[in-house]
């Protein structure tokens, strides 16, 4: 099982950076490979249509398109942008959803499951953009792990070793990446 991790962030010192971090080392301790990228390495200009008519899409957004294709699941951290999921993670997905010569719009999408997360120094933790980015993800076709990883108060949440200051986020996260393993597994054949 092959996993794609990243943040909706790309600040340094990012609170949904170290909640990433943390269920990368989850979800590989639950048995999958994980593969983790920093959107920083995939810059793309804000999505355009007659843009994207007149050139096609980005180079990096190809990549994207054809390593998002390689793993079976997504697992992602976005921060909280007046109550909605960040704008970086948006472009991202609008720019890797549509069609290419690789496949249709979406293609990078269908079949995937994905475990969604939020740190936010609110006491909602993120909730409320993580279920704007989870509608947006089921309409494309992904299978969102239920009970999302929600991290409120986050200004407190980490030590200085990106560490959780609570035992409890610990075990919280370990329990999710074991669900979204469960998730990932193909049903048996009979």
């Amino acid at each position: 099982m092959k996993v794609i991790a990243f943040a909706g962030s790309i600040r340094e010192g990012s609170w949904n950076r170290k909640l990433l971090q943390l269920a990368v080392r989850a979800v590989e301790k639950a048995g999958a490979e994980v593969t983790v990228i920093d959107l920083r390495d995939y810059p793309m200009p804000i999505y355009d249509g007659d843009r994207e008519s007149s050139e096609g899409l980005p180079d990096t957004a190809l990549k994207l398109q054809a390593l998002f294709k390689q793993h079976s699941g997504l697992l992602l951290a976005s921060p909280e942008y007046n109550s909605g999921y960040s704008p970086l993670l948006k472009n991202t997905l609008d720019w890797v959803s549509r069609a290419s010569s690789e496949g249709p719009s979406l293609a990078a999408f269908k079949g995937k499951s994905a475990m969604l997360m939020a740190a936010s120094p609110s006491g909602f933790g993120g909730l409320r953009g993580l279920l704007q980015l989870q509608t947006v993800l089921l309409y494309m076709g992904v299978t969102v792990l239920p009970g999302q990883t929600m991290i409120s108060s986050a200004t407190s949440a980490f030590d200085g070793e990106g560490e959780f200051t609570d035992p409890g986020n610990t075990a919280k996260l370990d329990k999710q990446a074991e669900s979204f393993l469960r998730l990932l597994q193909p049903p048996p054949s009979h």
